[in-house]
Protein backbone atom coordinates (compact mmCIF):
# COMPACT_ATOMS: atom_id res chain seq x y z
CA UNK A 1 0.00 0.00 0.00
CA UNK A 2 1.56 3.18 -1.19
CA UNK A 3 1.70 6.79 1.08
CA UNK A 4 -1.29 8.13 -0.60
CA UNK A 5 -3.68 5.16 -0.49
CA UNK A 6 -2.56 5.20 3.53
CA UNK A 7 -3.21 8.68 4.13
CA UNK A 8 -7.08 7.71 2.56
CA UNK A 9 -7.14 5.03 4.85
CA UNK A 10 -6.66 7.47 7.68
CA UNK A 11 -8.29 10.38 7.28
CA UNK A 12 -11.84 8.20 6.39
CA UNK A 13 -11.15 5.24 8.75
CA UNK A 14 -12.81 2.12 8.06
CA UNK A 15 -15.28 2.89 10.82
CA UNK A 16 -16.43 5.92 8.51
CA UNK A 17 -16.29 4.12 5.26
CA UNK A 18 -18.53 1.18 6.94
CA UNK A 19 -21.23 3.78 8.42
CA UNK A 20 -21.09 5.12 4.82
CA UNK A 21 -21.41 1.69 3.00
CA UNK A 22 -24.48 0.64 5.60
CA UNK A 23 -26.26 4.06 5.62
CA UNK A 24 -26.64 4.23 1.91
CA UNK A 25 -28.17 0.69 1.70
CA UNK A 26 -30.24 1.14 4.23
CA UNK A 27 -31.91 4.54 2.85
CA UNK A 28 -32.28 2.32 -0.67
CA UNK A 29 -33.83 -0.44 0.54
CA UNK A 30 -36.28 0.96 2.74
CA UNK A 31 -37.37 3.04 -0.42
CA UNK A 32 -37.21 -0.37 -2.36
CA UNK A 33 -39.39 -2.51 0.60
CA UNK A 34 -41.90 -0.23 1.59
CA UNK A 35 -43.42 -0.46 -1.95
CA UNK A 36 -43.29 -4.51 -1.26
CA UNK A 37 -45.09 -4.10 2.06
CA UNK A 38 -47.84 -1.80 0.40
CA UNK A 39 -47.77 -3.90 -2.34
CA UNK A 40 -49.33 -6.31 -0.31
CA UNK A 41 -51.84 -4.02 1.60
CA UNK A 42 -53.07 -1.20 -0.41
CA UNK A 43 -51.52 -1.09 -4.24
CA UNK A 44 -53.92 -2.92 -5.78
CA UNK A 45 -57.07 -1.55 -4.64
CA UNK A 46 -55.70 1.81 -4.66
CA UNK A 47 -54.26 2.06 -8.26
CA UNK A 48 -56.18 -0.92 -10.11
CA UNK A 49 -60.17 -0.78 -10.90
CA UNK A 50 -62.52 -3.24 -8.41
CA UNK A 51 -62.44 -6.40 -9.44
CA UNK A 52 -62.11 -9.45 -7.71
CA UNK A 53 -59.32 -9.14 -4.84
CA UNK A 54 -57.13 -12.13 -6.39
CA UNK A 55 -56.70 -9.90 -9.94
CA UNK A 56 -55.82 -6.90 -7.68
CA UNK A 57 -53.07 -8.54 -5.99
CA UNK A 58 -51.41 -10.06 -8.83
CA UNK A 59 -51.60 -6.74 -10.68
CA UNK A 60 -49.85 -4.82 -7.59
CA UNK A 61 -47.46 -7.86 -7.87
CA UNK A 62 -46.96 -7.54 -11.50
CA UNK A 63 -45.81 -3.85 -10.63
CA UNK A 64 -43.50 -5.10 -8.00
CA UNK A 65 -41.40 -7.30 -10.18
CA UNK A 66 -41.38 -4.26 -12.67
CA UNK A 67 -38.17 -2.73 -10.63
CA UNK A 68 -36.08 -6.09 -10.15
CA UNK A 69 -36.33 -5.88 -14.83
CA UNK A 70 -35.47 -2.57 -14.03
CA UNK A 71 -32.23 -3.45 -12.08
CA UNK A 72 -29.94 -4.95 -14.38
CA UNK A 73 -30.20 -2.07 -17.00
CA UNK A 74 -29.63 -0.01 -13.65
CA UNK A 75 -26.57 -1.96 -13.02
CA UNK A 76 -25.33 -1.52 -16.34
CA UNK A 77 -26.13 1.92 -16.40
CA UNK A 78 -24.19 2.76 -12.94
CA UNK A 79 -21.79 0.22 -13.59
CA UNK A 80 -20.70 1.90 -16.39
CA UNK A 81 -19.85 5.03 -14.95
CA UNK A 82 -18.50 3.96 -11.79
CA UNK A 83 -15.74 1.49 -13.52
CA UNK A 84 -14.97 4.83 -15.33
CA UNK A 85 -15.85 7.69 -13.78
CA UNK A 86 -15.37 6.66 -9.99
CA UNK A 87 -17.92 5.08 -7.12
CA UNK A 88 -18.43 7.98 -4.95
CA UNK A 89 -20.53 10.13 -7.75
CA UNK A 90 -22.24 7.28 -9.14
CA UNK A 91 -23.45 6.25 -5.30
CA UNK A 92 -24.75 9.57 -5.10
CA UNK A 93 -26.35 9.30 -8.43
CA UNK A 94 -28.10 6.13 -7.54
CA UNK A 95 -29.31 7.43 -4.37
CA UNK A 96 -30.87 10.37 -5.94
CA UNK A 97 -32.90 8.59 -8.61
CA UNK A 98 -34.38 6.06 -6.21
CA UNK A 99 -35.59 9.26 -3.65
CA UNK A 100 -36.96 11.08 -6.51
CA UNK A 101 -38.94 7.84 -7.52
CA UNK A 102 -40.08 7.26 -4.30
CA UNK A 103 -41.01 10.40 -3.27
CA UNK A 104 -43.23 10.84 -6.48
CA UNK A 105 -44.96 7.75 -5.80
CA UNK A 106 -46.02 9.18 -2.55
CA UNK A 107 -47.86 11.84 -4.35
CA UNK A 108 -49.27 10.07 -7.01
CA UNK A 109 -53.28 9.90 -7.17
CA UNK A 110 -55.08 6.69 -7.87
CA UNK A 111 -57.34 5.08 -10.20
CA UNK A 112 -59.90 6.64 -8.81
CA UNK A 113 -58.33 10.48 -9.98
CA UNK A 114 -56.68 9.08 -13.32
CA UNK A 115 -57.78 6.07 -14.36
CA UNK A 116 -55.57 4.34 -16.18
CA UNK A 117 -52.81 6.96 -15.92
CA UNK A 118 -52.26 6.17 -12.57
CA UNK A 119 -51.15 2.37 -12.61
CA UNK A 120 -48.81 3.86 -16.19
CA UNK A 121 -47.20 6.57 -13.98
CA UNK A 122 -46.96 4.06 -11.22
CA UNK A 123 -44.89 1.72 -12.98
CA UNK A 124 -42.59 4.54 -14.62
CA UNK A 125 -41.72 4.93 -11.04
CA UNK A 126 -41.51 1.54 -9.77
CA UNK A 127 -38.69 1.54 -12.87
CA UNK A 128 -36.95 4.58 -11.80
CA UNK A 129 -36.84 2.66 -8.04
CA UNK A 130 -35.18 -0.64 -10.00
CA UNK A 131 -32.45 1.75 -11.80
CA UNK A 132 -31.58 3.84 -8.66
CA UNK A 133 -31.11 0.40 -6.60
CA UNK A 134 -29.56 -1.59 -9.26
CA UNK A 135 -26.26 0.87 -9.13
CA UNK A 136 -26.08 1.26 -5.34
CA UNK A 137 -25.09 -2.47 -4.27
CA UNK A 138 -22.05 -3.05 -5.95
CA UNK A 139 -20.77 0.90 -5.11
CA UNK A 140 -21.78 0.08 -1.47
CA UNK A 141 -20.01 -3.41 -1.73
CA UNK A 142 -17.04 -1.37 -3.31
CA UNK A 143 -16.70 1.09 -0.72
CA UNK A 144 -16.26 -1.52 1.60
CA UNK A 145 -14.28 -4.00 0.30
CA UNK A 146 -11.96 -2.06 -1.55
CA UNK A 147 -10.76 -0.27 1.30
CA UNK A 148 -10.88 -3.34 3.75
CA UNK A 149 -7.87 -4.89 5.01
CA UNK A 150 -6.37 -8.31 4.10
CA UNK A 151 -8.54 -11.07 5.60
CA UNK A 152 -11.09 -8.46 6.87
CA UNK A 153 -13.22 -7.89 3.34
CA UNK A 154 -16.07 -10.22 4.55
CA UNK A 155 -16.17 -8.30 7.46
CA UNK A 156 -16.48 -5.17 6.22
CA UNK A 157 -18.77 -6.34 3.04
CA UNK A 158 -21.16 -6.99 5.13
CA UNK A 159 -21.98 -3.63 6.60
CA UNK A 160 -24.07 -3.36 2.94
CA UNK A 161 -25.49 -6.36 3.24
CA UNK A 162 -26.83 -4.97 7.16
CA UNK A 163 -28.56 -2.14 4.79
CA UNK A 164 -31.52 -4.44 3.46
CA UNK A 165 -32.82 -5.82 6.66
CA UNK A 166 -32.41 -2.65 8.60
CA UNK A 167 -34.31 -0.75 5.81
CA UNK A 168 -36.91 -4.00 5.86
CA UNK A 169 -37.16 -3.06 9.44
CA UNK A 170 -37.87 0.38 9.07
CA UNK A 171 -40.52 -0.13 6.78
CA UNK A 172 -42.25 -2.52 8.43
CA UNK A 173 -42.22 -0.63 11.39
CA UNK A 174 -43.36 2.53 10.21
CA UNK A 175 -46.11 0.58 8.15
CA UNK A 176 -46.84 -1.58 11.85
CA UNK A 177 -46.58 1.95 13.68
CA UNK A 178 -49.26 3.44 10.63
CA UNK A 179 -51.46 0.75 10.96
CA UNK A 180 -51.72 0.94 14.99
CA UNK A 181 -52.27 4.68 14.79
CA UNK A 182 -54.48 5.29 11.95
CA UNK A 183 -57.98 3.60 11.35
CA UNK A 184 -58.13 1.39 7.49
CA UNK A 185 -59.92 4.06 6.22
CA UNK A 186 -57.17 6.88 6.71
CA UNK A 187 -54.63 4.27 6.04
CA UNK A 188 -55.75 3.39 2.61
CA UNK A 189 -56.96 6.92 2.21
CA UNK A 190 -53.60 8.73 2.79
CA UNK A 191 -51.45 6.93 5.40
CA UNK A 192 -49.67 4.56 3.24
CA UNK A 193 -48.31 7.47 1.70
CA UNK A 194 -46.23 8.79 4.67
CA UNK A 195 -43.22 6.56 4.71
CA UNK A 196 -42.36 7.05 0.45
CA UNK A 197 -42.66 10.83 1.53
CA UNK A 198 -40.39 10.38 4.38
CA UNK A 199 -38.19 9.19 1.65
CA UNK A 200 -36.95 12.84 0.89
CA UNK A 201 -35.35 13.35 3.97
CA UNK A 202 -33.39 10.37 4.28
CA UNK A 203 -31.97 10.51 1.18
CA UNK A 204 -30.60 13.85 1.66
CA UNK A 205 -28.67 12.85 4.68
CA UNK A 206 -27.53 9.99 2.91
CA UNK A 207 -26.26 12.09 0.25
CA UNK A 208 -24.79 14.32 2.99
CA UNK A 209 -22.68 11.37 4.15
CA UNK A 210 -21.34 10.07 0.58
CA UNK A 211 -20.06 13.78 -0.44
CA UNK A 212 -17.57 13.44 2.25
CA UNK A 213 -16.49 10.42 0.94
CA UNK A 214 -13.00 10.41 -1.22
CA UNK A 215 -12.56 7.22 -4.01
CA UNK A 216 -11.34 3.70 -3.35
CA UNK A 217 -7.73 3.00 -3.00
CA UNK A 218 -8.25 0.36 -5.40
CA UNK A 219 -9.93 2.38 -8.21
CA UNK A 220 -7.70 5.69 -7.78
CA UNK A 221 -4.39 2.95 -8.38
CA UNK A 222 -5.90 1.00 -11.53
CA UNK A 223 -6.92 4.93 -12.99
CA UNK A 224 -3.12 5.83 -12.08
CA UNK A 225 -1.59 2.15 -14.01
CA UNK A 226 -4.65 1.68 -16.62
CA UNK A 227 -6.80 3.77 -18.86
CA UNK A 228 -10.40 3.08 -18.39
CA UNK A 229 -12.29 0.45 -20.22
CA UNK A 230 -14.04 1.84 -22.92
CA UNK A 231 -16.79 -0.17 -22.24
CA UNK A 232 -16.67 -2.30 -19.05
CA UNK A 233 -20.27 -3.99 -20.09
CA UNK A 234 -18.83 -5.22 -23.53
CA UNK A 235 -15.35 -6.82 -21.72
CA UNK A 236 -17.03 -7.78 -18.72
CA UNK A 237 -19.44 -10.17 -21.33
CA UNK A 238 -16.81 -10.86 -23.41
CA UNK A 239 -13.92 -11.85 -20.70
CA UNK A 240 -15.78 -12.20 -17.35
CA UNK A 241 -18.78 -14.12 -18.21
CA UNK A 242 -18.56 -17.06 -16.73
CA UNK A 243 -18.00 -15.48 -13.34
CA UNK A 244 -20.53 -13.31 -13.94
CA UNK A 245 -23.64 -16.03 -14.51
CA UNK A 246 -21.71 -18.20 -11.40
CA UNK A 247 -22.60 -14.86 -8.97
CA UNK A 248 -25.71 -14.03 -10.71
CA UNK A 249 -26.97 -17.64 -9.78
CA UNK A 250 -25.21 -17.64 -6.68
CA UNK A 251 -27.93 -15.39 -5.32
CA UNK A 252 -31.19 -16.64 -6.49
CA UNK A 253 -31.58 -18.13 -2.90
CA UNK A 254 -31.39 -15.07 -1.09
CA UNK A 255 -33.88 -13.20 -2.92
CA UNK A 256 -36.37 -16.13 -3.45
CA UNK A 257 -35.91 -16.59 0.29
CA UNK A 258 -36.98 -12.80 1.43
CA UNK A 259 -39.43 -12.36 -0.80
CA UNK A 260 -41.42 -15.31 -0.19
CA UNK A 261 -41.05 -14.86 3.20
CA UNK A 262 -41.97 -11.04 3.48
CA UNK A 263 -44.29 -9.79 0.62
CA UNK A 264 -45.92 -13.16 -0.19
CA UNK A 265 -46.26 -14.51 3.18
CA UNK A 266 -47.62 -10.96 4.14
CA UNK A 267 -50.63 -11.38 1.89
CA UNK A 268 -50.73 -15.06 2.33
CA UNK A 269 -51.15 -14.78 5.91
CA UNK A 270 -53.31 -11.31 5.59
CA UNK A 271 -55.94 -13.31 3.27
CA UNK A 272 -55.82 -16.72 3.49
CA UNK A 273 -54.53 -17.01 7.47
CA UNK A 274 -56.60 -14.00 8.53
CA UNK A 275 -53.62 -12.51 10.66
CA UNK A 276 -54.19 -9.13 11.19
CA UNK A 277 -51.86 -6.70 9.14
CA UNK A 278 -50.66 -5.38 12.27
CA UNK A 279 -49.93 -8.85 14.02
CA UNK A 280 -47.94 -9.86 10.76
CA UNK A 281 -46.02 -7.08 10.56
CA UNK A 282 -45.01 -7.34 13.72
CA UNK A 283 -44.24 -11.25 13.47
CA UNK A 284 -41.48 -9.81 10.57
CA UNK A 285 -40.24 -6.77 12.80
CA UNK A 286 -38.59 -9.71 15.08
CA UNK A 287 -38.07 -12.50 12.21
CA UNK A 288 -35.94 -9.38 10.75
CA UNK A 289 -33.72 -9.50 13.43
CA UNK A 290 -32.74 -12.81 13.33
CA UNK A 291 -31.63 -11.70 9.48
CA UNK A 292 -29.96 -8.94 10.98
CA UNK A 293 -28.18 -11.56 13.56
CA UNK A 294 -27.22 -13.73 10.82
CA UNK A 295 -25.09 -11.12 8.48
CA UNK A 296 -22.09 -11.16 10.79
CA UNK A 297 -21.84 -14.69 12.05
CA UNK A 298 -22.28 -15.76 7.92
CA UNK A 299 -19.73 -13.01 7.53
CA UNK A 300 -16.76 -14.00 10.51
CA UNK A 301 -17.12 -17.87 9.06
CA UNK A 302 -16.73 -16.56 5.68
CA UNK A 303 -13.23 -14.94 6.59
CA UNK A 304 -12.39 -17.78 8.51
CA UNK A 305 -13.32 -20.90 6.12
CA UNK A 306 -13.73 -19.13 3.17
CA UNK A 307 -16.97 -17.84 1.30
CA UNK A 308 -17.60 -21.36 -0.34
CA UNK A 309 -18.56 -23.17 2.35
CA UNK A 310 -20.81 -20.90 4.16
CA UNK A 311 -22.40 -20.17 1.02
CA UNK A 312 -22.56 -24.40 0.43
CA UNK A 313 -23.73 -24.64 3.85
CA UNK A 314 -26.78 -21.62 3.82
CA UNK A 315 -27.90 -22.76 0.34
CA UNK A 316 -28.76 -26.98 1.91
CA UNK A 317 -30.50 -25.71 4.73
CA UNK A 318 -32.85 -23.54 2.48
CA UNK A 319 -33.74 -26.55 0.55
CA UNK A 320 -34.36 -28.18 3.38
CA UNK A 321 -36.95 -25.34 4.91
CA UNK A 322 -38.05 -25.09 1.26
CA UNK A 323 -39.96 -28.60 1.91
CA UNK A 324 -41.08 -27.26 5.52
CA UNK A 325 -42.58 -24.22 4.03
CA UNK A 326 -46.01 -25.92 3.69
CA UNK A 327 -45.73 -27.47 7.17
CA UNK A 328 -44.72 -24.34 8.77
CA UNK A 329 -46.60 -21.53 7.15
CA UNK A 330 -50.48 -23.35 6.95
CA UNK A 331 -49.93 -25.01 10.67
CA UNK A 332 -52.92 -22.50 11.77
CA UNK A 333 -50.62 -21.34 14.07
CA UNK A 334 -48.75 -17.75 15.13
CA UNK A 335 -46.15 -19.44 16.26
CA UNK A 336 -45.30 -21.55 13.00
CA UNK A 337 -45.78 -18.67 10.79
CA UNK A 338 -43.24 -17.08 13.53
CA UNK A 339 -40.85 -20.18 13.02
CA UNK A 340 -40.85 -20.45 9.45
CA UNK A 341 -40.47 -16.34 9.13
CA UNK A 342 -37.65 -16.39 11.52
CA UNK A 343 -35.85 -19.77 9.76
CA UNK A 344 -36.41 -18.27 6.31
CA UNK A 345 -34.84 -14.91 7.25
CA UNK A 346 -31.98 -15.99 9.44
CA UNK A 347 -30.85 -18.63 6.44
CA UNK A 348 -31.38 -15.38 4.28
CA UNK A 349 -28.86 -13.57 6.05
CA UNK A 350 -26.44 -16.55 6.53
CA UNK A 351 -26.15 -16.50 2.94
CA UNK A 352 -26.71 -12.75 2.00
CA UNK A 353 -23.30 -11.82 3.94
CA UNK A 354 -20.46 -13.13 1.97
CA UNK A 355 -21.37 -11.92 -0.78
CA UNK A 356 -20.66 -8.57 -0.22
CA UNK A 357 -16.84 -10.02 -0.31
CA UNK A 358 -17.81 -12.46 -3.11
CA UNK A 359 -19.17 -10.85 -6.02
CA UNK A 360 -16.98 -7.64 -5.74
CA UNK A 361 -13.75 -10.25 -5.48
CA UNK A 362 -14.93 -11.99 -8.81
CA UNK A 363 -13.82 -9.72 -11.12
CA UNK A 364 -11.02 -7.31 -11.45
CA UNK A 365 -10.95 -3.35 -10.68
CA UNK A 366 -11.46 -1.89 -14.22
CA UNK A 367 -15.00 -3.83 -14.55
CA UNK A 368 -15.45 -4.64 -10.86
CA UNK A 369 -18.45 -2.01 -10.78
CA UNK A 370 -19.85 -3.53 -13.47
CA UNK A 371 -19.37 -6.62 -13.00
CA UNK A 372 -20.71 -7.08 -9.10
CA UNK A 373 -23.75 -4.75 -9.79
CA UNK A 374 -24.82 -7.04 -12.72
CA UNK A 375 -24.31 -10.35 -11.14
CA UNK A 376 -26.60 -8.90 -8.14
CA UNK A 377 -29.35 -7.26 -9.66
CA UNK A 378 -29.51 -10.64 -12.67
CA UNK A 379 -29.94 -12.67 -9.66
CA UNK A 380 -32.54 -10.18 -8.14
CA UNK A 381 -34.24 -10.35 -11.81
CA UNK A 382 -34.23 -14.87 -11.32
CA UNK A 383 -34.77 -14.87 -7.65
CA UNK A 384 -37.21 -12.21 -7.16
CA UNK A 385 -39.16 -10.43 -9.79
CA UNK A 386 -41.23 -12.97 -9.78
CA UNK A 387 -41.44 -14.67 -6.77
CA UNK A 388 -44.37 -13.15 -5.27
CA UNK A 389 -46.74 -13.32 -8.39
CA UNK A 390 -44.70 -17.09 -8.77
CA UNK A 391 -46.17 -18.01 -5.31
CA UNK A 392 -49.30 -16.59 -5.65
CA UNK A 393 -50.00 -18.60 -8.35
CA UNK A 394 -48.43 -21.84 -7.28
CA UNK A 395 -51.16 -21.19 -3.96
CA UNK A 396 -54.09 -20.86 -5.51
CA UNK A 397 -53.27 -23.26 -7.91
CA UNK A 398 -51.29 -25.96 -6.28
CA UNK A 399 -51.37 -25.24 -2.72
CA UNK A 400 -48.23 -24.07 -0.26
CA UNK A 401 -46.13 -27.34 -1.39
CA UNK A 402 -45.55 -26.31 -5.16
CA UNK A 403 -43.92 -22.89 -3.32
CA UNK A 404 -42.12 -24.73 -1.34
CA UNK A 405 -40.94 -26.89 -3.86
CA UNK A 406 -39.80 -23.48 -5.65
CA UNK A 407 -37.86 -22.42 -2.61
CA UNK A 408 -36.03 -25.98 -2.70
CA UNK A 409 -35.19 -25.69 -6.65
CA UNK A 410 -33.72 -22.08 -6.14
CA UNK A 411 -31.24 -23.15 -3.08
CA UNK A 412 -30.43 -26.10 -6.16
CA UNK A 413 -29.47 -23.77 -8.24
CA UNK A 414 -27.72 -21.64 -5.67
CA UNK A 415 -25.78 -24.53 -4.30
CA UNK A 416 -24.33 -26.16 -8.05
CA UNK A 417 -23.23 -22.27 -8.91
CA UNK A 418 -21.37 -22.24 -6.08
CA UNK A 419 -20.22 -25.52 -5.87
CA UNK A 420 -19.03 -24.38 -9.82
CA UNK A 421 -17.29 -21.36 -8.39
CA UNK A 422 -13.40 -20.94 -7.18
CA UNK A 423 -12.42 -20.05 -3.80
CA UNK A 424 -12.22 -16.11 -3.38
CA UNK A 425 -11.15 -15.01 0.30
CA UNK A 426 -7.29 -14.83 -0.77
CA UNK A 427 -7.73 -12.14 -3.64
CA UNK A 428 -6.10 -8.96 -3.09
CA UNK A 429 -8.28 -6.43 -4.76
CA UNK A 430 -5.85 -4.09 -5.15
CA UNK A 431 -3.71 -6.04 -7.57
CA UNK A 432 -6.44 -8.31 -9.32
CA UNK A 433 -6.74 -6.26 -12.26
CA UNK A 434 -7.30 -6.59 -16.16
CA UNK A 435 -4.60 -8.76 -17.50
CA UNK A 436 -3.26 -10.11 -14.46
CA UNK A 437 -4.53 -13.76 -15.41
CA UNK A 438 -3.35 -13.74 -19.13
CA UNK A 439 -7.15 -12.90 -20.27
CA UNK A 440 -7.76 -11.48 -23.65
CA UNK A 441 -8.68 -8.21 -22.51
CA UNK A 442 -5.60 -7.81 -21.28
CA UNK A 443 -3.81 -4.25 -20.99
CA UNK A 444 -1.79 -3.67 -24.66
CA UNK A 445 0.74 -1.06 -23.61
CA UNK A 446 3.99 -1.91 -21.53
CA UNK A 447 2.63 0.60 -18.75
CA UNK A 448 -0.69 -1.27 -18.38
CA UNK A 449 0.66 -4.26 -17.95
CA UNK A 450 3.47 -3.12 -15.15
CA UNK A 451 0.74 -1.47 -13.72
CA UNK A 452 -1.43 -4.60 -13.83
CA UNK A 453 1.41 -6.70 -11.76
CA UNK A 454 2.37 -4.20 -9.33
Amino acid sequence: MNVTETRVLQTQGMFRIAVASLAGTTIEFYDFYIYGTAAALVIGPVFFPAASATSQALNAFLTFGIAFLARPLGSALFGHFGDRVGRKATLVASLLVMGISTTLIGVLPGYDSLGTAAPAILCVLRFGQGIGLGGEWGGAALLATESAPAGRKAWFGMFPQLGPSIGFLFANGLFLLLLSALSDEQFKSWGWRLPFLASAPLVLIGLYVRMSLAETPAFARAMVTNRPVPVPLATLIRGYWRPLLQGSLSIVVCYTLFYISTVFALSYGVSALNISKESFLLLLCVAILFMVLATPISALLADRFGRRPVLLAGSATAALLGLQLPVLLDSGSTLGVLAFLVLALYVMGFTFAPLGALLPELFPTRVRYTGAVVAYNLGGVLGASLAPFAAQRFGSEGGLTWIGYYVSAAAIISFLSVVSMRETSNEDLSIFDLGSRGDACAPSNQADKKGAQL
